[in-house]
């Protein structure tokens, strides 16, 4: 019998709704796992080898484009980071999402969770497990929250194989298709607002 039929019990249903209060308050441990949508705890997928590693190069790729585009306009400080909590909304329920990637502004450390109005791009890396989330719920909630570019990055048979760049058009409050890329060359640039070049080699060979 399944471990499930034990645990359904009235006793275990979630006693209450979070709040970013409750939430700051809560073992790191336990946000790890979850993410807050309209106040309850949903379980976050384990990502797989293969998307961490697309996580990895693609910030790599990210964070060296920043470090141009901060020389190149030293009075705009953003950074990147990857798998951390940003902060859609409070009302009417706190939704907290932690995007694969995303580009922000500048923020204290200990600034938790990011309020979406700071992150200019958010990435999601496309799992067998969690398509549906990418493609329709964050898709529709990052947009809802204003952040200005989403990418959804697809991985089939150990590698990128394309990455779909959404600009979030502010009289429809929804995201465009703006271009998709693939590797047909072995590199591609794109401006979303800073020039990111994608090294498409970088992103083969997801696992050794």
């Amino acid at each position: 019998m399944s471990a499930v039929f034990d645990w359904a019990r009235e006793e275990n249903l979630q006693p209450e709704l979070i709040t970013v209060e409750v939430w700051r308050e809560l073992p790191e441990e336990f946000c790890r796992l979850v993410e807050i949508v309209n106040g309850e705890a949903v379980r976050a997928e384990s990502p797989s080898r293969p998307h961490q590693t697309a996580a990895r190069r693609l910030t790599d790729l990210l964070d060296t484009a920043i470090t141009t585009h901060r020389r190149r306009s030293p009075d705009e400080c953003l950074d990147v980071n990857t798998d951390f909590d940003v902060l859609l909304w409070e009302a009417p329920r706190t939704t907290i999402r932690r995007p694969d990637i995303a580009v922000f502004e500048c923020a204290p450390a200990d600034l938790r969770p990011l309020p979406a109005h700071m992150v200019k791009l958010a990435v999601e890396i496309v799992s067998p497990g969690t398509s549906k989330v990418d493609l329709v719920e964050k898709k529709a909630e990052y947009a809802v929250a204003g952040i200005p570019w989403y990418w959804i990055v697809w991985v089939v048979d150990d590698r990128v194989s394309s990455i779909e760049i959404h600009v979030l058009d502010h009289t429809l409050g929804q995201y465009r298709p703006h271009v998709e890329m693939t590797p047909t060359a072995s590199t591609a640039t794109i401006d979303l607002p800073i020039r990111v070049a994608v090294d498409w080699s970088r992103l083969d060979g997801l696992t050794r």
